[in-house]
């Protein structure tokens, strides 16, 4: 059986992490996986994957709430902070840089021709992840009903993306009590028949403590992450002559957080339409170029809230570089505490019922909205980028629309590396600029 790792190897696996996360949650789990399991084999296939369903269930960020599972497993609190915190921070720091550059020196006309391939290829990735999604996500009938519902109800009606992800779970509990199999999924992705179980220093078999549910340990954990939470904002409170703008900025990404069930696509269309159209903090461009820079980091791609929440204070405080990095570092405190909540309070409570179809089936029903939402983040992210100006035919930015379309082609038929064709697109952008 293998020891048990000393903290200092696997903090420096953590931070090696977080600076090579690439890829997206996909290749985020398999780096993971190829380490904790294969390589070092600190965690079995059955617990990995136990972990894994767990965050799965969750809302925020899979990858990022998965390592700091397993760092939890490992090392308790300590390496649970240490797992989570570092698997974003290099992220942080990169994609403040990138905002600060991007403030700095965005109306330079070669700077804009970059992002002009740039927002292309996001409507592109944007498109891809629909598709991904839906192929994965819509088994039943009444999960294309409801996708189709989300959408409507997101695209045409204006309800605000909580309302609906609450509907979607209204559904699911119904259809889960009186039509069972309207919600069932025929698919199986169960793993079985794990091998040599005892080799790994945690695995099936382990008694792992902090895995056991304490109802006073959950109360005591949920008291601290509501001091925490409370801490920026107090400090806000007595020190910003702006709290009302911090509050708002506090109250909406932990909103935010809550309901990121599918991802940061689930959650974008949602900022997108707030934070844009009705707090004016940017414009749906720079939405968009904001994606492209999350794109080019490593971590998780819901970082991109943080570029969101720099804009909002840069722009709220007149262009104020220090306003806008304490909205970012704001953004990135309540967007990320609520997932290390879920992780050490929530876990003893969900692990014994991650296995329940019942939940399961119902999670899937709330998938199948996020589709219906993802497509109406699609057409909003489209539209603003072929017709930058009005409305019409006279307007259509053609270059955009031959870009996506070979955007299209190369990152799904061919599954061409994501940041790489950033770089490739933001190129071919400056190049249609200086011949045309």
């Amino acid at each position: 059986m293998t020891s048990k790792p000393s903290y200092k190897e696997a903090f420096m696996f953590w931070l090696k992490l977080g600076f090579i996360s690439f890829g997206g949650p996909a290749g985020q789990i398999a780096i993971m996986h190829e380490y904790l399991v294969d390589k070092k084999k600190w965690i079995s296939d059955s617990k990995f994957l136990s972990a894994l369903n767990f965050c799965m269930l969750l809302p925020g960020p899979e990858a990022q709430q998965l390592a700091a599972y397993n760092g939890w497993l490992l090392h308790g609190v300590r390496g649970g902070l240490t797992a989570g915190i570092l698997f974003i921070l290099p992220s942080v720091f990169i994609l403040l840089g990138l905002s600060i550059v991007y403030v700095s020196f965005g109306n330079i006309p070669w700077i804009i021709a970059l992002f002009s391939g740039l927002k292309p290829a996001v409507v592109a990735i944007v498109v891809i992840a629909l598709i991904r999604i839906a192929k994965k996500s819509l088994i039943t009938p009444l999960h294309y009903i409801t996708a189709a519902a989300a959408f409507v109800c997101i695209y045409f009606l204006n309800i605000p993306f909580p309302l609906i992800i609450l509907g979607a779970l209204f559904v699911a509990f119904t259809a889960g009590k009186y039509y069972p199999a309207m919600s069932t999924q025929d698919k199986d992705n169960s793993i079985v028949n794990f091998r040599n179980e005892k080799d790994y220093y945690i695995n099936s078999h382990s008694e792992i403590s902090v895995l056991n549910f304490n109802p006073l340990k959950f109360i005591k954990m949920t008291l601290i992450f509501a001091f925490l939470w409370l801490i920026p904002l107090t400090v806000f409170y007595f020190s910003a002559n702006d709290f009302e703008f911090w509050k708002t900025l506090s109250l909406f990404f932990t909103k935010a957080a809550f309901v990121t069930f599918g991802g940061a696509y689930a959650v974008l269309p949602y900022v997108a339409q707030f934070s844009v159209e009705n707090l004016k903090w940017l414009t749906e461009l720079q939405m968009i170029d904001g994606l492209a820079l999350g794109e080019t980091t490593p971590g998780p791609l819901v970082m991109i809230l943080a570029f969101v929440g720099f804009m909002a204070g840069f722009n709220f405080y007149g262009g104020s570089l220090l306003m806008g990095t304490a909205g970012l570092l704001t953004t990135v405190f309540y967007t990320f505490l609520p997932s290390f909540y879920f992780i050490f309070a929530g876990a003893p409570l969900i692990e014994r019922s991650h296995k329940n179809n019942f939940i399961k089936n119902s999670l899937s029903i709330v998938t199948a909205a996020v589709v219906g939402i993802i497509l109406n983040l699609s057409i909003y992210f489209g539209e603003a980028v072929i017709f930058p100006g009005q409305r019409t035919l006279n307007s259509i930015d053609f270059f955009s629309v031959i870009w996506i379309i070979i955007s299209l082609i190369v990152l799904y038929k061919y599954n061409f590396n994501i940041a790489l064709w950033i770089l490739i697109s933001a190129l071919a952008g400056l190049i249609n600029f200086l011949i045309f």
